[in-house]
């Protein structure tokens, strides 16, 4: 990142913020800590100079990350560049939090979801944990609705989720396709489609949410599987 970037990032920091951060995002100690509504308003500040520059630098520090992945989001240019810029980011994603923030930030999705669906399929069976916790997150953040929620539940009941985070994010996007449409998607927990952890997990996740009744809930639980 830019070097003058970097340097008012620095003033941004907070140091019980960066210990925060640095125990809900494991193996990271290049945290500054700064809050995200701030790093994304300076994130909006610099797409608006639309000045490209400011990613040619490596990345030195975990919020340079963010900003370069929010940047892709925000800045006001072709979707054919958005994708290559989307394509030469997701390498550089090695933990949750990088991951759903760039995701949240991909609003342009809304105006060309045929595109980005087909983009997807590049990392819904990739071997690396976080390419396809991205395209878990991204289908629940944008393919949770009467066009695609078919499609998308045969995606997640087939992702190879062995790893925690991607594993996570799969039992989340199943969690939101039960609260939003429960009929399609509870033959999926009722017939065992995912792998036990994920299963269960995403169980847990419904049974947090105030949008379901406790009467179901209960039923829910009665799926928990046993680990074998």
């Amino acid at each position: 990142m830019r070097a003058d970037v970097r340097e008012k990032l620095l003033g941004m920091g907070d140091k019980d913020l960066k210990k925060f951060s640095e125990r809900i995002v494991p193996g990271k100690n290049d945290i500054i800590g700064i809050k995200l509504p701030m790093l994304r308003g300076f994130a909006k500040e610099l797409a608006l100079d639309g000045d490209m520059s400011v990613m040619d630098e490596r990345d030195e520090f975990y919020e340079e990350t963010m900003i370069r992945g929010m940047l892709i989001g925000y800045l006001k240019i072709p979707d054919d560049e958005r994708f290559r810029l989307i394509e030469d980011f997701i390498p550089l994603i090695d933990n949750w939090a990088v991951c759903d923030s760039f995701c949240a930030t991909l609003r342009f999705t809304k105006k060309c979801r045929k595109r980005m669906w087909e983009f997807l399929y590049r990392y819904i069976n990739s071997e690396k944990e976080f390419e396809k916790r991205f395209a878990a997150v991204m289908l629940r953040c944008y393919f949770i609705d009467d066009e695609y929620i078919s499609d998308t539940l045969d995606i997640l009941k087939n992702m190879n989720c062995s790893e925690y985070y991607s594993s996570m994010a799969v039992a989340w996007a199943v969690s939101d396709c039960y609260i939003k449409y429960p009929r399609f998607t509870e033959p999926l927990i009722r017939e065992n489609k995912l792998d036990i952890l994920t299963h269960n997990r995403a169980i847990r996740k419904i049974c947090d949410s105030f949008r379901v009744e406790d009467s179901v809930k209960t039923e829910l639980k009665k799926y928990i599987r046993r680990q074998p």
